[in-house]
């Protein structure tokens, strides 16, 4: 099936029909890529469904291949092509959480590939943070002096580190109260137009990535951060200001409808904050596609934008420029299809391929190793409106299976925070008709190397904890845990805070609020992780450091092969 690339725009400010004398016009064309986390080669992108008939479903979807670096390094090589002020930007998560191909080679390809492709600068997001404050900088800055030598300088012995620019203009030493990255940077295209770029990440990053990593960082409001800095930007004449934010939100029109009123979430408030100097946001974190138009604080429409993630979309800002006047003129804001179906004409990147192939050829070996079956072609992680996900039953009731024994913690509950669970099983692209599972596919849906811990809970300390993932991370989202098969409780969503779970109770015993339970977590949970604080006070803490999440869910699929989709009967909503 041939599918149209997807570029619809959105027109705003003034028509560049205007007289302008001399003063020609630039038109420069911005390519922002959010949460690609290390995504080499494409995945399925669930906003194109294409037919993909079994004989068992002949009625069957799948979900368009999108996405990898050869696409995109190929659609951003022919927009250069026709127009040299191209600027390739980022939103951040360009690495962490990553697939084999890039992971086991500490994401070095990655970075490599961006920088290839002529990426000038991106925001810092959270999963940069994900091996902490040196590695990150190491990244940046290149060399071999990691804290996994075994990954470190694999692909390249002498790593060069990134090309372009991470920014963070709201991320400070907590000692001296400096950035630590460049706030902002201005890109010259060679036709002269000056363009800004200002980058911030979610001022959450602490909770969600290991505490001791950013120990030394102070993460602050993110408009504070860019508007402390939007004077010493507009003094340097640039032609356009734009923000660059690992931050965002959801919005109930698709990725394709331009101009959307629909958007809600964090991303929201902070451009209702941010300096009208600033012209268009470039978002990213929450994994949506959306084409939005915010007010500023000034009343004016202003484009905030997200492209999916995983490379599925890039977005896509048209501007002209007065470079004499230091002015926008005008701006078309679009998300773009990475199609990678062979469904368009976008090409594939010569020197992307080369990098795909170096990396696979250095992780193929492992990747590729069978792990079990299941008994589906594909467990996937999407919740039922309670929150539980028939991959969460799956991903809890294998670190439970890890934890049970009298050596191993002696649990009786295991709880997993949903953002850990990073893709279906197995992905769209990766379905195998024995419906065989391989190490890639399980590594790909647990990718962070979390241990596991076994701690002591109270039945309070235990509903206190359940009770903390509503109104996270922001009023009106939720956080649920996946939970262990024995355990089951129900919500209401509109019951006060502090007492929206009710009918808690394992193996159909009510969990007593002095009783003690055996509670296994990662060790991103049990450090307080996602919000969820009460784990912290846990005690008769057993910390595994060899016994990995990852492994314990690969020792799980091949001692229950066929495995089967949880059944989402644990969690119950009013």
């Amino acid at each position: 099936m041939k599918t149209p690339l997807t570029l619809l725009t959105l027109a705003l400010g003034l028509s560049s029909c205007g007289l302008f004398g001399g003063n020609k016009p630039v038109d420069v064309v911005v390519l922002g890529l959010n949460d690609f986390h290390g995504n080499l080669v494409p995945t399925g992108f669930s906003g194109i469904k294409l037919p993909a008939p079994t004989a068992a479903n002949p009625a069957a979807t799948a979900n368009l291949a999108a996405g990898g670096a050869e696409i995109i390094g190929g659609y951003v090589g022919s927009v250069r092509a026709t127009n040299p002020n191209t600027i390739l930007v980022g939103g951040g998560d360009l690495i962490g959480a990553s697939p084999v191909i890039s992971s086991l080679l500490r994401d070095e390809p990655s970075v490599i590939a961006l920088s290839k492709m002529g990426m000038a600068v991106s925001s810092l997001g959270n999963h940069e943070f994900d091996q902490g404050l040196k590695e990150l900088l190491r990244m940046q800055n290149g060399g071999c002096d990691s804290n996994d030598a075994a990954k470190a300088c694999k692909f390249d012995p002498a790593y060069p580190g990134a090309s372009f620019q991470w920014l963070g203009a709201n991320v400070t030493d907590k000692a001296s109260g400096k950035p630590v990255f460049a706030p902002y940077k201005i890109v010259t295209t060679p036709d002269g137009a000056r363009i800004a770029f200002v980058g911030a990440v979610t001022r959450t990053t602490p909770t969600i990535v290991s505490p001791a990593g950013v120990a030394t960082l102070s993460f602050g409001d993110e408009a504070e951060g860019v508007n402390r800095f939007i004077p010493e930007i507009k003094a340097l004449n640039p032609d356009a200001i734009i923000m660059l934010i690992h931050e965002g939100g959801t919005a109930k029109d698709l990725y394709n409808v331009a101009g959307c009123s629909s958007l809600m979430g964090n991303v929201v408030a902070i451009a209702a904050k941010v300096d009208p100097a600033v012209n268009a946001i470039i978002s990213g974190h929450t994994h949506q596609g959306y084409n939005c138009l915010v007010p500023d604080p000034a009343g004016g429409s202003r484009v905030v934008i997200q492209g999916d993630f995983y490379g599925h979309l890039l977005q896509r800002l048209d501007l002209q420029v007065d470079k004499v006047n230091h002015k926008l003129i005008s701006i078309k804001a679009a998300n773009v299809v990475m199609d990678a179906s062979g469904g368009t004409t976008i090409p594939r990147d010569a020197t992307q391929s080369g990098i795909v192939a170096k990396a696979r050829g250095l992780t193929d070996a492992v990747k590729n190793t069978v792990v079990a079956k299941i008994s589906v072609p594909q467990i996937l992680r999407a919740a039922n409106d309670a929150g539980e996900s028939a991959l969460g039953d799956v991903t809890a009731d294998s670190q439970l299976a890890a934890t049970k024994g009298a050596t191993t913690g002696n649990a009786v509950i295991a709880l997993m925070n949903p953002g850990g669970i990073r893709a279906d099983l197995p992905d769209s692209t990766n379905i195998k008709p024995d419906n065989s599972v391989n190490f890639g596919d399980a590594f790909t849906v647990q990718p962070f190397g979390n241990t596991l811990t076994t701690v002591t809970l109270t039945g309070a300390q235990l509903k206190a904890a359940l009770e903390q993932q509503f109104d996270n991370p922001a009023v009106g989202s939720n956080r649920i845990l996946q939970v262990s098969d024995g355990l089951k409780y129900t919500w209401t969503a509109g019951a006060a805070t502090g007492s929206k779970v009710s009918d808690l109770n394992l193996g159909g015993t009510a969990v007593s609020p002095t009783s003690t339970y055996r509670v296994t977590l990662n060790s991103f949970l049990a450090d307080g992780g996602d919000g969820f604080t009460v784990f912290k006070d846990g005690t008769d803490r057993l910390v595994q450091p060899n016994l990995v999440d990852v492994d314990a869910f690969q020792a799980y699929l091949k001692a229950g092969a066929p495995v089967a989709p949880g059944a989402q009967n644990r969690i119950t909503r009013k």
